[in-house]
């Protein structure tokens, strides 16, 4: 039975109940709760079997509602937030006391961001208190870019997804932090350096930490099917060298046939890298549900939304044999 629905107001009923909902927002679905609500967080992480030492986003309708949450917004931050909010920045600032430590995983910074999806500002205008909001999947699988999705993963766990059609974007914020006012890239994602770089200056990457990550996203192993997946640069010699399997194929310019043994996907059909990272997530659902073997998807150029498409490649795959 399907718990997609379009009514707001139930959403609202269900989050005021202390209870989590689906919401869309332009990167990926997320798994939503009042942040001052501990029963509501601890479903958030108990639906997902979410560690607690990731710390969750927390996000509002308006950048004005950020300074309720923090105690500082350095200025290259807010010209940030001004530049790109709403949309897929998140910013890693210094805590106030009132934001939950569940949160923040015992830090004293909490990320936030103001989502770029009508429907989800909406509901965040017509709650009294922001909304923790992580990737609405199972802790570790490819996150959801529409309400199917959600539904799939959750349908006997959750009580609505809250239908918002695809993700614009596909692949999850940007997060950045900072260190002595300096921006500090903890995520790639859907804003990329060059567009950030343009708006503050230099920015430094480090996307990677296994133990009490700065942020959400940074585990190497991440964003993955259930089905073996390998990222190689010659996908035509990788299928050449396992002629016995089913394989599913995500190519950015290879030009690969599809046949009875291979399924091909191209996510974009004019080699556009946000194009490209839009339908990443969606056709790595879809070949997962076809029973194959393996998939192997084509490394991308390190340029642009080309980093954060192999970023997410990279953590959902293993190295060819």
């Amino acid at each position: 039975m399907s718990i997609i629905s379009t009514d707001i107001a139930k959403a609202i009923a269900i989050l005021n109940n202390d209870d989590v909902v689906a919401i869309p927002t332009e990167t990926v679905y997320g798994l939503a709760g009042n942040i001052y609500s501990e029963k509501a967080i601890n479903r958030i992480f108990a639906v997902k079997k979410r560690p607690f030492f990731n710390p969750l986003i927390v996000h509002v309708h308006d950048v004005k509602e950020v300074d309720k949450l923090v105690t500082d917004f350095p200025e290259k931050a807010r010209l940030l937030a001004l530049t790109f909010w709403p949309g897929s920045l998140t910013l890693i600032l210094p805590k106030k006391d009132s934001v939950p430590d569940l949160i923040t995983a015992g830090k004293d910074s909490v990320a936030v961001r103001v989502p770029n999806h009508p429907v989800t500002l909406e509901l965040l205008r017509r709650l009294d208190f922001p909304l923790a909001a992580p990737s609405a999947n199972p802790f570790g699988s490819i996150s959801p870019t529409k309400a199917i999705h959600v539904n799939d993963y959750f349908e006997n766990d959750i009580g609505m997804v809250l239908e918002g059609g695809s993700c614009a974007n596909g692949i999850e914020s940007t997060i950045v932090g900072f260190e002595s006012g300096e921006p500090i890239v903890y995520r790639l994602g859907s804003i990329s350096l060059e567009e950030l770089e343009a708006v503050v200056g230099p920015v430094s990457v480090m996307n990677k930490k296994e133990n009490a990550p700065v942020a959400p996203g940074m585990l190497s192993r991440h964003y993955a099917p259930k089905t073996r997946t390998y990222l190689v640069d010659n996908v035509t010699a990788f299928i050449a060298n396992h002629t016995d399997k089913k394989i599913g194929v995500i190519t950015h310019d290879e030009h690969i046939e599809t046949t009875e043994r291979v399924t091909v996907i191209k996510l974009s059909s004019t080699a556009d890298l946000k194009q490209a990272a839009a339908a990443l997530y969606s056709s790595m659902h879809h070949l997962d549900t076809l029973d194959l073997d393996l998939i192997v998807a084509q490394r991308f150029p390190d340029t642009g939304m080309g980093r954060a498409i192999n970023d997410r490649l990279e953590r959902a795959t293993k190295i060819a044999d």
